[in-house]
């Protein structure tokens, strides 16, 4: 961010039910209201507070606001994510969840974090993102943008599913798996990395490709570039499959529906701490190096 930033206007986003906001939310808008900041926050901000009235749907303070504060785990932040990019509007993330990739700042760094950004002296990275597209006998049925992954995944008791991977319209492979993600390189520290795929740095410019639990042991995960056009088509007669993105929202799959994916028009701005590097931070969040 350049030095001559200066927000007018903030808007709060914070995870529902979380025990401590109703600690940490009145000081912080007497903090705000001291410098003559207007905050507009969501319900589930409204809801730890005595007036519920004034909290806004997350669409509502995204709309009426320069920067995001997130208070919460990178889910709250993924939701956040939704409603920003699409209005430039960065974030600053404080964790107040559990492991937290991409809420690098602790509650405990809150305040300093804030007069940093205030102040424009915090820098923002630009994360890509993912347009996602279900496609039904041609039709677009669904779309949605996402900044960590897209998974086609079956249903708690169905059988392995069958897809087909093309990618730039040209065939790739088979698949016989449980499931098969796309991730982002943000993404590539969620799920991805849990079936087994790689850390891939933010700058990188790339897909993964990552299949859950694959029938054949030689399908691993693919890294390919992020301005390919990747279709996944589900086979006829495969039931009970699901599009699930981020984490957030699940849509049944029908047989012979496709899913397209393409790099979204926007990007997610991201403030992040100045004297804490990518690497740092997984040390942090994985324990690399602990016995």
């Amino acid at each position: 961010m350049h030095p001559s930033v200066s927000f007018q206007t903030i808007g709060l986003i914070s995870r529902p039910r979380r025990s401590n906001l109703a600690v940490v939310v009145p000081p912080l808008l007497h903090w705000f209201q001291a410098r003559g900041i207007k905050v507009f926050y969501d319900t589930e901000t409204a809801s730890a507070l005595n007036d519920s009235s004034k909290g806004l749907h997350r669409d509502e303070v995204a709309k009426n606001s320069e920067l995001l504060l997130v208070l919460g785990g990178d889910g709250t932040l993924l939701a956040a994510a939704r409603v920003a990019a699409p209005l430039g509007i960065p974030i600053l993330p404080i964790n107040v969840g559990s492991l937290g990739f991409l809420t690098s700042f602790k509650l405990e760094e809150m305040y300093s974090a804030l007069e940093e950004t205030l102040a424009g002296r915090l820098p923002s990275s630009e994360r890509v993102m993912l347009d996602v597209e279900l496609k039904r006998e041609g039709k677009i049925v669904e779309r949605q943008t996402v900044l960590n992954e897209a998974v086609i995944n079956k249903g708690a008791l169905a059988r392995m599913i069958d897809l087909e991977l093309m990618i730039d319209s040209e065939f790739v492979c088979r698949y016989r798996v449980d499931g098969l993600i796309v991730a982002t390189p943000t993404g590539s520290t969620a799920y991805s990395l849990s079936a087994g795929g790689p850390i891939v740095h933010p700058s990188v410019e790339s897909w993964i490709i990552t299949p859950i639990c694959p029938h054949t042991l030689s399908d691993r995960p693919v890294v390919i570039r992020d301005s390919s056009q990747v279709d996944i088509d589900l086979s006829a007669g495969t039931e009970s499959v699901f599009l699930t993105l981020d984490g957030q929202t699940g849509i049944p799959m029908e047989p012979a529906d496709r899913v397209r994916m393409t790099r979204a028009a926007e990007r997610l701005k991201l403030i992040q701490p100045q004297k804490k590097s990518y690497f740092e931070i997984l040390h942090s969040k994985l324990k690399w190096g602990e016995t």
